[in-house]
C-alpha cells in the first residue's frame, strides 16, 4: 500500500484538500474522486472532504486503497532491473504475453510479476508502456495509480526514451534515418500496414552491424503504434527475423522473433531523478549472425 503525504505549509494556508491533491501532488480527477469516496484522504487519521480548508501544520495523507480481482501466480524467474516504491523496470522474457485476458490464460507478466511480488493483497497489474509477447526486454511498471498516470503522461514525450534493437533480414545499406510512415489498424484481425489514412508513426533507426545477409539495428520511437517497428521495418523491405506476422518464422526462434527492447530513460515523476537502463541483446539474437 502507497502512501504519500503533503506538509502544508504557510503559503498552502486556507487552500482545500482538493487544491492541495490535484495541484501539488498531482493527482487525476478520476484518482482524486475514487480515493475521496473510498476515505484515501485523510489528515490527522480523520477522513477528510475535499472542500475542507487546510491550515498551515497539517500533513495531507493519500492512500491508494486498490481492489482488485483474484489472479493466478506462476513462478516464472524475473529479473528486476530497477525497482522502488512505486515503480519496476523488469526484463520481460520471450515469448511472454505481457497481460492476461479472455484470450490468454495461461502464464504472463502479469501473473509472473505478482508470484515475484510474493502475492500480494488487492495486485493490480500496471504496466507504462507494453510489449509484445514475442519481444524481449526492459519495460516500466508502476506499483500504484497515481505512479502509473504521472509516468504515462511522459510516455510519448522527449521525457520518455525506449530504444530497441532489431535484427533484420538483409543488409541494409543506408547508415542511419528516419521512417516517418502512417500506420493503418485493421477492421479485423491484429495485422497493420502502412497506408496514407493511418495514424502518424515515426522511427529513427541507426545500422550497428551488417553480416550473413542480415543487420542489427538500434531504434528509437517517436510514437507508439501497435508494431511499429516490426510494421516499419517490413515496409522498408527488412522484416525482423523471425516476426511470423510481417516476415518469415526462424525454427532458431520459437515463438519470439529479433526484437529487444534494450533501454528505458525518464525522469522518476516522483523523485525528481533521471532513470536510465539498458539491456544487452540476448544471446540467442546474438548468435543469429553466426
Amino acid at each position: 500500500m502507497r502512501v504519500l503525504e503533503y506538509v502544508i505549509m504557510e503559503k498552502d494556508a486556507g487552500r482545500t484538500v482538493k487544491s492541495i491533491a490535484r495541484q501539488e501532488m498531482r493527482l487525476s480527477s478520476s484518482l482524486f474522486s475514487n480515493l475521496k469516496f473510498q476515505g484515501g484522504l485523510t489528515v490527522g487519521g480523520r477522513q477528510v472532504r475535499a472542500d475542507e480548508k487546510l491550515q498551515k501544520g497539517d500533513v495531507l495523507r493519500v492512500t491508494f486503497l486498490d481492489v482488485a480481482e483474484p489472479i493466478k501466480g506462476y513462478s516464472i524467474p524475473l529479473e528486476i532491473a530497477y525497482q522502488d516504491e512505486d515503480y519496476l523496470i523488469i526484463h520481460k522474457p520471450a515469448p511472454l504475453p505481457t497481460l492476461s485476458s479472455v484470450h490468454q490464460s495461461g502464464p504472463t507478466l502479469e501473473n509472473a510479476l505478482y508470484a515475484h511480488l510474493g502475492e500480494p493483497e488487492n495486485y493490480i497489474f500496471r504496466p507504462v508502456n507494453r510489449l509484445d509477447k514475442g519481444t524481449s526486454g526492459l519495460m516500466a511498471a508502476a506499483l500504484n495509480a497515481h505512479a502509473q498516470q504521472l509516468l504515462q503522461n511522459q510516455l510519448h514525450t522527449d521525457a520518455f526514451v525506449r530504444e530497441y534493437m532489431a535484427v533484420c533480414e538483409g543488409e541494409m545499406v543506408q547508415p542511419e534515418g528516419v521512417i516517418d510512415l502512417p500506420i493503418l489498424e485493421p477492421q479485423a484481425g491484429i495485422k497493420r500496414q502502412v497506408h496514407p489514412q493511418g495514424r502518424p508513426a515515426r522511427t529513427h533507426f541507426w545500422v550497428m552491424k551488417r553480416e550473413n545477409g542480415k543487420t542489427l539495428l538500434r531504434l528509437r520511437l517517436d510514437t507508439g503504434r501497435t508494431h511499429q517497428i516490426r510494421v516499419h521495418l517490413a515496409a522498408l523491405g527488412y522484416p525482423i527475423v523471425g516476426d511470423f506476422l510481417y516476415g518469415t518464422e526462424h525454427p532458431a526462434l520459437p515463438g519470439r522473433f529479433a526484437l529487444h527492447s534494450c533501454r528505458i530513460c525518464f525522469i522518476h515523476p516522483i523523485q525528481n531523478v533521471k532513470i536510465d537502463l539498458e539491456s544487452s541483446l540476448p544471446g540467442e539474437l546474438e548468435a543469429l549472425f553466426h
